[in-house]
């Protein structure tokens, strides 16, 4: 039987970093709304055989990202503007938001290992663990995605 008040404590305590992290995977706030909800609840249905919640979660996170964007999807799509009249400051929430646009032009693998190397501050060996690929090929993402990024945030350019 699941711990529902540990499992409502683990979301509590984490639930705005995993959340974070979606929204910076998925470039959206509600798919990484969805995203957060869809890894949460592989970790409630685990939740007694997990012995590290957290990284089941992220990599939870991680993969149920990778596999959407394998998808194709025919239902109801999400769009940037309403077809009611966007406001001036929405407008400008969207100009201000350089790191959700810059991490959007990166494949799925090396966004979540830009992600989970530097928002979620996981070693290159805890980064490959999560992903399940060797530490060589970590690096070896990380960098051509920071190369990428440099290059189209006008940041000094590749190396």
């Amino acid at each position: 039987m699941t711990d529902n008040a540990a499992f409502r404590a683990f979301v509590e305590a984490n639930g705005a970093v995993l959340l974070h992290a979606a929204r910076l995977l998925t470039g959206d706030h509600h798919r990484g709304e969805d995203l957060v909800q869809t890894a949460l609840t592989r970790l409630y249905l685990k939740w007694d055989g997990v012995d590290a919640p957290l990284a089941y979660t992220r990599k939870a996170l991680v993969t149920a990202h990778i596999d959407s964007t394998r998808r194709r999807w025919w239902g109801e799509r999400p769009t940037e503007v309403l077809p009611e009249v966007a406001s001036a400051a929405a407008t400008d929430v969207e100009e201000r938001d350089e790191l959700r646009r810059l991490l959007s032009g990166l494949a799925p693998r090396e966004r979540a290992v830009i992600v989970l190397r530097y928002y979620c501050d996981l070693s290159e060996q805890d980064t490959a663990a999560t992903l399940g690929m060797p530490v060589g090929t970590v690096k070896s993402t990380c960098s051509r995605a920071l190369s990428r990024l440099r290059v189209e945030a006008g940041v000094g350019g590749a190396r």
